[in-house]
């Protein structure tokens, strides 16, 4: 079967050091921490009182009142980058078959918040047990696609992606494939996750997931770093548009990067832990190579999923090093969570973007938080994990890893465009 080249012609994004695609980019640059105090709930009485929130997002700048009542802040922020990403990608919808433009867009845990206020709401009151009527739609983690879809007018492909932190990365590949085998021409695809909140917070304290460094919170998040001790919660979103390259052409659309290849894998080995010798990471890495028709030797740059876990960690990196040997060390690597916190099903789309503009500008953006003598034994640090500045560098091509709870891992190559 002959596939058809899949582009990238729009981005959008909103996250913990910027609302929108250049404010973001300019901040990953910078070596920005988007970490803070949490504002969204009293968080006094948690081993952790920081996340990384998204700042200054007031909603009545994007929706009426009566509209943002009907939406949980995580398909409000997926409205919100899937606007931008529109409107960057100049498509007029009147001159595209809107029957061949769909849209797949993940979220890990959905309506957390909503969920939460409403289930509050009947607690206090439970010999009436009356519900909001949006209380279903807005909980579930597939409206985000649904509401993108009805706004657009996108009738093609429509659904959610679910797989804890790997969600938007399979949303992603799974667009690209609708685009590769002729199913649509245009997709709108990526992520958003609004999980800072009592529940979210509670729960992954309790499974001693979360970073406790409350008196150090802006540093907290220090992936590879000898002293990190869990991640750092964020929310956001973000948002690309993938395209028929033909339909690109025709339309004269600006073209970011090529879709180069996608994979997934499962570790089958543990509801949370990643396999200690990364043997599903390891999988997933190597069958997105074949899938690109491209050697270790092509990728110039990998946004790892580090999320500044003591387990996960040392296990990527072995597994890089597996898939890559001695070419392991003419990579760039890093870790942008460092920055913008762990935005679960998000966070695929944010590092997707990251690695888009690497390839763009040339310059790989930092891992921050790293101190020279921090450094741990399990680690090796001939590798160059472009600790605290960004560095300026050819990137042909620059490989996305995202590994989620369950053992769900993916993988996407980007490459620069040519025509």
């Amino acid at each position: 079967m002959n596939l058809r080249r899949v582009v990238v012609t729009g981005l959008g994004a909103i996250t913990p050091i910027g609302n929108n695609v250049s404010e973001y980019w300019d901040n990953l640059l910078k070596g920005v921490s988007g970490a803070g105090l949490i504002t969204l709930f009293d968080a006094s009485k948690f081993k952790t009182q920081f996340a990384c929130e998204v700042k200054g997002y007031n909603p009545e700048e994007f929706f009426d009142h009566k509209e943002a009542r009907k939406l949980d802040r995580y398909v409000q922020f997926a409205m919100v980058v899937a606007k931008e990403a529109i409107e960057n990608s100049a498509i007029q919808l009147d001159s595209i078959d809107l029957d061949r433009a769909g849209v797949i867009f993940a979220s890990g845990i959905g309506g957390i918040m909503s969920y939460e206020r409403d289930i509050a709401d009947f607690l206090q009151n439970p010999d009436m047990p009356r519900f909001n009527p949006f209380f279903i739609t807005r909980m579930i983690a597939n409206m985000a696609a649904g509401h993108i879809s009805m706004q657009y007018s996108f009738r093609g492909p429509n659904f959610g992606v679910v797989s804890a932190c790997a969600s938007s990365t399979h949303a992603i590949s799974l667009a690209c494939d609708q685009i590769r085998l002729g199913r649509a021409d245009i997709m709108i695809t990526g992520g958003a996750e609004a999980p800072i909140s009592t529940s979210g917070i509670g729960g992954f304290n309790a499974m001693r997931a979360l970073s406790t460094r409350n008196d150090e919170y802006q540093t907290a998040s220090r992936p590879l770093s000898g002293s990190r001790d869990g991640f750092v919660l964020g929310e956001g979103a973000g948002c690309l548009i993938l395209e028929d390259y033909d339909h690109a052409i025709k339309r004269g659309a600006h073209i970011y990067a090529e879709v180069a290849g996608v994979a997934a894998s499962a570790d089958a080995y543990h509801m949370t832990a990643t396999h200690p010798d990364g043997l599903g990471a390891m999988l997933v890495m190597r069958n997105a190579l074949k899938d690109a028709g491209l050697t270790v030797d092509d990728i110039d740059y990998i946004n790892i999923h580090g999320t500044s876990t003591p387990n996960g960690d040392p296990s990527e990196i072995k597994a890089i090093q597996g898939v890559f040997g001695e070419s392991a060390k003419k990579l760039n690597i890093s870790s942008t969570k460092s920055m913008t916190g762990h935005l679960m099903g998000a966070t695929g789309a944010i590092e997707a973007i990251a690695s888009i503009l690497s390839i763009v500008h040339n310059e790989v953006p930092p891992t921050i938080n790293h101190k020279e003598d921090d450094v741990d034994p399990n680690i090796d640090y001939s590798l160059n994990y472009t600790f605290n500045v960004s560095q300026k560098r050819l990137v042909r091509a620059a490989m996305s890893n995202t590994f989620g709870f369950g053992g769900h891992n993916a993988t996407i190559i980007f490459k620069k465009f040519e025509g």
